[in-house]
């Protein structure tokens, strides 16, 4: 059975890291732009859909979503003491890397009965220019599965935010674009999956075009 929302513990921390630390650095040092936030469902499950390019990426589309984003993260994190139970918490569940990790899909799944809002790239990893080429049909195949509604999230000048060897985040400007959300599939049909997804990821690429 769908729960409407996440738990309140994980929305209290959600909120704490969100106030004191995501939203000033998105706002004051990536002088973040915001468009469409008044499209994102605020309760029942989500599955939010966006291209990816830098590290940064899941909180800042969390911080947008004003509510908490079940991002997969890989199963190292979770052995960290303090910062394992933490994310988990927040709402991230381990996938094994570089393997199709049928453990991860099935907890998108549960994630979104309990109410969650769940972020899926669509490529499946990063690219450097943030173009979305060959999406995946994972966020497709859980909709269909699910009955949750994607979301299409631009994420805009990340791919600067990080240039290699320094480590340190560059004051870059970012600017976040959300769709329409788009309904599930009305069956698993490959044919169906196929077109859902490329047509997330024209609306992604679209909105991407349009740049600050």
């Amino acid at each position: 059975m769908t729960q409407n929302r996440e738990p309140r513990a994980s929305l209290i921390l959600y909120h704490l890291f969100k106030w004191s630390v995501v939203s000033p650095m998105l706002h004051a040092y990536f002088r973040g732009r915001i468009y469409g936030a008044e499209r994102v469902p605020q309760q029942g499950p989500l599955i939010v859909v966006s291209n990816h390019a830098s590290d940064f990426d899941p909180p800042i589309v969390s911080n947008c979503m004003r509510r908490p984003v079940a991002f997969m993260a890989k199963e190292e994190l979770f052995r960290v003491p303090v910062l394992g139970p933490a994310i988990r918490l927040y709402g991230a569940y381990p996938v094994k890397r570089g393997s199709a990790d049928r453990s991860a899909l099935r907890s998108a799944i549960t994630a979104l009965e309990e109410g969650w809002a769940v972020g899926i790239f669509l490529q499946g990893t990063r690219t450097p220019d943030a173009r979305i080429t060959d999406p995946k049909l994972g966020a497709a195949l859980i909709a269909a599965k699910t009955g949750a509604p994607l979301l299409p999230v631009s994420l805009w000048g990340t791919e600067d935010i990080i240039h290699k060897p320094s480590p340190l985040p560059r004051p870059v400007p970012v600017t976040i674009r959300i769709g329409e959300p788009i309904p599930p599939p009305s069956s698993g049909d490959r044919e169906e999956l196929e077109a859902l997804t490329q047509t997330c990821a024209a609306t992604i690429n679209t909105m991407h075009s349009l740049g600050r």
